[in-house]
């Protein structure tokens, strides 16, 4: 196949596969998103994205643009976390009319460090079904590639921002065996940084996984003691998204 040659989705069997899937009624659809490259969407989440009433999203103009590139048109309503709890019950009624409808954020899996869970606990509550469409989410990604051999990870998600919190919480991790998993801003990875140096050894394996699946991504382990020098070195490193993978404990034994 040549460069100029494109392939028709549409047209692909497994699009038909995905077609005869069961996508019932009165259901919430927990869709993952691509983290970055719009390619990423699996086939089920197209179908169903077609499929679906309207789309529970934390961004409607994010969420708009994403239907846009794949050619759908679908009613959009905010779901983020100033209004979860209030949305939830408008979703409860529309599932209770028969509708079907998408849950999404703004990249990866809802309910992850996003918006989600509570309109995930309201429509089982009320006695309804929940169907999660599996696919992007940036702590596997970074796991995937991080080459830390553990078969068991603890996810923190985002660190509290404040430096003591930030610390305290990090304090009560140091012990942990599991590999750590954490969601950083840009803006906030070289604090994240020292505040790791406050507490873990040096000698600590981390990996740095920024803008994953984008043009400029970055996957990088060293040390923990080179990790701000990393950071610093490059003016680009304070942009994109991170996930910064903790190596976990090693315990001595009796």
């Amino acid at each position: 196949m040549t460069e100029q040659q494109t392939i028709d989705i549409a047209r692909l069997p497994v699009m038909g596969e995905a077609a005869q899937q069961s996508y019932p009624t009165a259901t919430l659809y927990v869709v993952a998103t691509p983290i970055g490259n719009v390619t990423d969407i699996t086939l089920r989440a197209l179908h169903l994205l077609a499929l679906a009433d309207v789309v529970a999203c934390e961004d409607t103009r994010k969420t708009g643009a994403l239907l846009q590139r794949f050619g759908l048109s679908k009613q959009t309503i905010a779901a983020h976390m100033h209004n979860e709890r209030e949305v939830a019950d408008k979703i409860v009624e529309r599932l209770r009319g028969g509708q079907r409808v998408a849950l999404v954020s703004d990249a990866g899996t809802p309910a992850v460090s996003d918006p989600g869970a509570r309109i995930v606990d309201a429509v089982r509550e009320a006695g309804l079904n929940v169907v999660p469409l599996p696919g992007p989410s940036a702590a596997i990604t970074a796991l995937s590639a991080s080459g830390l051999v553990n078969d068991r990870f603890h996810f923190v998600g985002f660190l509290p921002a404040k430096t003591k919190q930030r610390e305290a919480a990090l304090s009560a991790l140091v012990r942990e065996t599991s590999t750590l998993v954490l969601y950083e801003a840009p803006h906030r990875i070289v604090e994240c940084v020292e505040g790791l140096l406050a507490v873990f050894e040096p000698t600590r394996q981390v990996v740095f996984a920024r803008e994953l699946s984008k043009l400029f991504e970055e996957v990088h382990r060293c040390p923990l003691s080179e990790a701000l020098g990393w950071v610093k070195a490059d003016q680009h490193r304070e942009r994109g998204e991170f996930v910064v993978l903790v190596e976990g404990a090693v315990l001595a034994t009796d």
